[in-house]
């Protein structure tokens, strides 16, 4: 899994423009799942029936990462941007990008002032995105444009993927953890499935502009009939030295299992489900109240009359960030639960209220 969560997160797609992601994952289950397609938004859409008849069951995770939009060329070739998604402006300055240019991906850097200058400035100072800028390079407007950067030109973040810390306990740091991770938890499940018998059909929904408040799992949802959902995404843990975090979240004490968000208060059902499926197949977990975060659940869960929604998450540090780290236990965790819930399920397999 963790070539394959490799692969996704060195693609680049942020917030409407994760084309590159679409077809990836849109050739790599082909011969997998029964269908599979993208629809007009770009979501991707595959369908696997299980051996035996029984619910349907929609598992969603989604593809789009937080980014940038160049919003101005200036006369020095340097760029203005705009967000994509939930960035941090104290975490932009002297951080590497990619600018998904026309003619390819142009390397640059959100640019910072020299320290030998900060003597002269107010330290204390954070300067919002609109004031700062992207140098790729060029000395003018005229080279930026040459290289096929113009406005509308989406950017990402240049960081690369590293696995790090002790064996036993490793750690993946990435950019697009969030939710690349999840990406492939649905699809490592899928490949391990294969030859696991199974009642009624998974629906697999990889959805687009999640960072932009749900867009493709709510276009999508509408129009998918299941009995039940689950979706994957990250969560932001809370077990580092800063005096507002309070330990309740944290990286390698398993999935966690969601109780409640901004976007959703979990089906009792399914979230009881998901504890006993844990429990009985002795994968860790902690259950997570987090009213900070919302995920594609949300969106789910509000259509077709409510589908019975449930959300694993995988813990992360550093959060939207070109750092995202997350614990490779955890990710496993994930990915079994996943699987046990699905082999778990009863040709009979009823969600009450």
């Amino acid at each position: 899994m963790i070539e394959l969560l490799k692969t996704l997160t060195n693609l680049s797609g942020p917030c409407g423009y994760e084309h590159a992601v679409s077809y990836y994952l849109k050739e790599y289950l082909e011969d997998k799942t029964d269908s599979v397609m993208i629809d007009p938004i770009g979501n991707v859409m595959a369908r696997k029936k299980g051996s035996k008849p029984g619910p349907a069951i929609l598992l969603t995770a989604h593809m789009d990462e937080i980014g940038f939009m160049v919003k101005k060329i200036e006369a020095n070739g340097l760029l203005r941007f705009e967000k994509l998604g939930g960035n941090d402006d104290r975490i932009l300055l002297a951080q590497p990008v990619k600018v998904m240019g026309t003619e390819g991906e142009v390397h640059g850097v959100i640019g910072t002032m020299s320290a030998h200058y900060v003597k002269f400035d107010d330290p204390n100072k954070v300067r919002k995105h609109s004031q700062m800028y992207i140098d790729i390079g060029a000395s003018s407007k005229e080279e930026a444009e040459e290289m096929g950067i113009e406005v509308g030109t989406p950017v990402t973040w240049g960081t690369g993927f590293q696995v790090f810390g002790p064996e036993k306990r490793r750690k993946i740091q990435s950019k697009a953890l969030d939710d690349r991770a999840g990406c492939a938890v649905l699809v490592q499940a899928l490949d391990e499935l294969k030859d696991s018998s199974f009642a009624g059909e998974l629906i697999f929904l990889f959805a687009v502009q999640e960072e932009v408040g749900l867009r493709g799992a709510k276009t999508a949802a509408e129009h998918l009939q299941a009995d039940a959902a689950i979706a994957i995404d990250t969560t932001a843990v809370s077990d580092t030295p800063e005096e507002t975090m309070d330990g309740s979240l944290g990286l390698g004490r398993g999935t966690g299992i969601k109780v409640m968000d901004f976007s959703l208060i979990v089906h009792k059902t399914m979230k009881d489900l998901l504890v006993k499926a844990a429990k009985e197949n002795s994968i860790p977990y902690q259950l997570e109240v987090f009213p900070g975060i919302g995920t594609d659940g949300g969106a789910v869960a509000y259509a077709n009359k409510g589908i019975p929604t449930g959300v694993l998450s995988i813990p992360s540090r550093y959060a939207h960030s070109p750092v995202e780290v997350i614990d490779y236990a955890d990710l496993e965790a994930t990915k079994d639960l996943v699987k046990a819930f699905i082999l778990n399920l009863e040709e009979d397999q009823k969600f009450p209220f």
